[in-house]
């Protein structure tokens, strides 16, 4: 592998990690679903990385379904924090 590649395998999971410790230590709830929108980011980035790196272009699939899928959670968490959160009805 290249060293490009390498580099910014390396950033990314970086970055993972930091979005991890957001996502475990946010003081509020908005906090937490920005960290999971960035943690599921990361995630196609280091799937679309890694499909250059072993020239798959079946994972770049992969990288589009996870995308999708990480867009129609941010949706959903936005709608949940829009209506107020948890309720007791």
């Amino acid at each position: 592998m290249s060293t490009v590649i390498l580099a910014s395998l390396a950033l990314m999971s970086l970055a993972l990690c930091l979005a991890f410790v957001r996502l475990y230590r946010g003081p509020s709830l908005p906090d937490r679903v920005v960290a999971l929108e960035l943690f599921s980011s990361m995630i196609v980035g280091i799937i679309g990385v890694v499909a250059i790196a072993t020239d798959v272009p079946s994972l770049l699939d992969v990288a589009i379904v996870m995308a999708l899928m990480a867009f129609m959670a941010a949706i959903g968490f936005a709608r949940f924090l829009e209506r107020g959160g948890p309720r007791d009805d």
